[in-house]
């Protein structure tokens, strides 16, 4: 009798590149006309700091979304990078939330960020410059404080920020294990 041959888990399949052709459901920045809207500018780019042409972001607003259990989710948008790795995103400025764990957190947003090679999505947020409730964030405090700095947007406007997310090597973005 042989013996059982071993089986090893397949690989995923990679996530990226993404065709702007695909992306053409857009989340309308008219949406949030009546909140405070922000947006966000920044940059995908990889080790060596070349841009990343063919990333999609997808942004999260936890106090929109779970604002108001019945109403339409107006907490989410996508992005895609162009040639240059830039991506830009307008949508409600997140508030200050309670988590499940009744732990205050700081506004902010989740991001999941697709590219080519990487075989599943990363996952990071992005906190606000500025706001008072950062340095009591129940997340944002479990990161070591010379890395911190990567998940902050600065302002670089009256309602717009700049947060650059970097996929590998030196200040390379924080990325979280959920």
């Amino acid at each position: 009798m042989s013996a059982e041959p071993q089986l090893i888990p397949a690989s995923s399949q990679t996530v990226g590149p993404y065709f702007r052709i695909g992306l053409e459901y857009m989340t309308d920045p008219t949406e949030a006309a009546e909140k405070d809207t922000i947006t966000i500018r920044g940059r995908v780019l990889d080790r060596d700091r070349a841009p990343v042409a063919d990333a999609m972001l997808e942004f999260w607003n936890p106090s929109a979304t779970f604002a108001e259990p019945t109403a339409i989710p107006t907490g989410f948008a996508r992005a895609a990078t162009d040639d240059d790795g830039n991506f830009c995103v307008r949508m409600a400025k997140p508030a200050q939330i309670t988590a499940n764990d009744g732990l205050m957190q700081a506004p902010h947003m989740l991001v999941l960020v697709f590219a080519r090679g990487l075989l599943r999505h990363l996952i990071s947020r992005v906190y606000f410059d500025g706001e008072s409730s950062n340095s009591t964030d129940a997340v944002l405090s479990t990161i070591p404080a010379d890395r911190r700095h990567t998940l902050v947007a600065h302002r670089d406007g009256q309602n717009s920020f700049c947060w650059n997310v970097v996929l590998q090597g030196k200040d390379e973005t924080v990325f979280f294990a959920w």
